[in-house]
């Protein structure tokens, strides 16, 4: 791909403000888009907001809820077009169906399986103004094995996955592509916030336990993400759609 890949093109990433969002921020912008980050965080916007600014690219945010309707059609309709949709907002939750209470699901749908709805709901229709975009979701390792403990969270990844193979079956012919990738453990801000909630002081032991648990030795990393995830936005994989890609240290190796 060239280093301006994305010239004059807009793109959407939600929840840009941390980890593997701002990752993607980061890159896409680097790559010439213009970034709309759809955050509920608003220091943490600013943060990539900063970032992207100091490295040399354009990028926005707009304060928003994606598991609130109203919220996410506001958003969208500050946008004259859109080219790129990126869904990574999402939350997780440790347990399984015995350990996983009714708030606990309503909370991981409302943002992981709402919250990717809405922006498919509002952003398809600025795409179809220009028969063309590209749609990259985040699902996960956890949509296609069995995760001990990850009972609410692998329902919702498997929704999401669902969701891409059907808008890539339903908009193929009109020159929209949705793929998603399926990363394994990814080391965000959200891992080393789970260990020390859960393993204060024997952090560093767990983290090591953590990474082991996929054959390459380690966790990915946010830029790993992106850089799979600008390739899919990109012409370079304008033949592809309706695809899960697993991006997981050969974790599915194991199962």
């Amino acid at each position: 791909m060239s280093q301006k890949c994305f010239q004059n093109q807009i793109a959407v990433v939600t929840g840009g403000g941390s980890g593997i969002g701002r990752a993607v921020t980061l890159r896409l912008a680097s790559e010439g888009a213009e970034v709309h980050i759809l955050e509920l965080s608003r220091d943490g916007a600013e943060e990539t907001l900063d970032l992207v600014q100091k490295a040399g690219g354009t990028a926005r945010a707009i304060e928003a809820d994606v598991s609130d309707t109203k919220s996410v059609r506001a958003a969208f309709a500050r946008l004259s077009r859109l080219d790129i949709l990126v869904n990574n907002a999402g939350v997780a939750h440790v347990g399984n169906v015995l350990q996983t209470e009714p708030g606990d699901l309503d909370r991981l749908y409302n943002i992981n399986v709402r919250g990717v709805y809405h922006c498919l709901h509002f952003g398809i229709p600025l795409m179809l103004k220009n028969s063309s975009g590209s749609i990259v979701n985040l699902a996960s390792i956890a949509s296609k094995v069995g995760i001990p403990e990850r009972f609410a969270y692998s329902m919702t990844k498997g929704s999401v996955l669902s969701m891409t193979l059907s808008v890539a079956r339903d908009f193929v012919g009109q020159g929209i592509r949705c793929n998603c990738v399926c990363p394994a453990r990814v080391h965000t801000p959200f891992v080393d916030g789970f260990l020390a909630k859960n393993y204060p002081g024997q952090e560093t032991e767990m983290f090591a336990k953590l990474s082991a648990g996929q054959p390459i030795g380690r966790m990915g990393t946010p830029d790993e993400i992106a850089a799979l995830i600008s390739f899919l936005s990109s012409k370079d994989a304008a033949f592809i759609t309706g695809s899960a890609y697993d991006i997981d240290g050969g974790f599915t190796l194991l199962r």
